[in-house]
């Protein structure tokens, strides 16, 4: 998994009715975009993370703006 700042960083629920916590990459710390990452979540809250299985990485560069 690589990511660099300014990516998402989308965890899912793991059980039925939880939401995706989604959150923004704000410092890689890892070796060529490796984990662990400083991310920002919705609500504000930063931590660091170190994904797993039922974490996904959206590219910026990959994302499509609304509407488009």
């Amino acid at each position: 998994m690589r990511a660099t700042v300014g990516d998402k960083l989308v965890q899912h629920g793991r059980i039925v009715g939880q939401h995706d916590k989604i959150g923004e990459i704000v410092e890689v710390m890892g070796t060529n975009g490796n984990p662990p990452y400083r991310v920002r979540f919705q609500d504000g809250h930063e931590g660091v993370c170190s994904p797993g299985p039922d974490t996904e990485i959206r590219h910026r560069e990959l994302e499509q703006p609304i509407g488009q």
